[in-house]
C-alpha cells in the first residue's frame, strides 16, 4: 500500500513499462517511507482516441509520452504528497525520458478500513499490518 494505478497511450515495450514502474516505486519509497516490498502499481495502457489529457489552463504541454498516475493510500502530509509529486517527476524524466509536464498525479486518501490485502480481513484494523 499504496495501490498506484497508470494510465497511459498504448505503444512502451514491457522494458519501458518495467523502468517507469521501478522509477515511480523509487518516489514512493523515498516520500512515503513505504517498506520496499509494499508495491501494488496497475498500468492500464489506451488508444490515443480513449485518454484525453489537457493543462487546465496552466499553458502545460502534453505530449504521446503522458502519463496519468493515481494513488490510492492511507493519509499522507501535504509535505509528503509534494514530495512525491517531484521526485515521481525527476525519477521518471531521469529514467525514462518523459518530461516532467507529461506527468499528471492525484491521490485518493482513504482510511484503514478501506484495504484488505486478502483473506476477507481488513490487515490494517486486526493489527495484522
Amino acid at each position: 500500500m499504496p495501490l498506484i494505478r497508470f494510465d497511459l497511450l498504448e505503444g512502451r515495450t514491457d522494458a519501458e513499462l518495467k523502468t517507469l514502474l521501478d522509477a515511480a516505486h523509487e518516489a514512493m519509497l523515498e516520500a512515503f517511507k513505504v517498506p520496499a516490498g509494499d508495491r501494488y502499481q496497475i498500468v492500464t495502457e489506451h488508444k490515443p482516441s480513449r485518454m484525453i489529457i489537457e493543462d487546465t489552463g496552466l499553458g502545460i504541454p502534453r505530449t504521446k509520452d503522458v502519463v496519468v498516475v493515481q494513488v490510492f493510500t492511507r493519509p499522507r502530509s501535504e509535505e509528503a504528497k509534494q514530495d512525491f509529486y517531484r521526485l515521481l517527476t525527476e525519477k521518471l524524466h531521469a529514467a525514462c525520458g518523459i518530461a516532467p509536464s507529461d506527468v499528471m498525479v492525484s491521490c485518493m486518501v482513504n482510511s484503514d478500513a478501506d484495504w484488505s490485502f486478502g483473506h476477507g480481513r481488513a490487515q490494517f484494523l486486526t493489527g495484522e499490518l
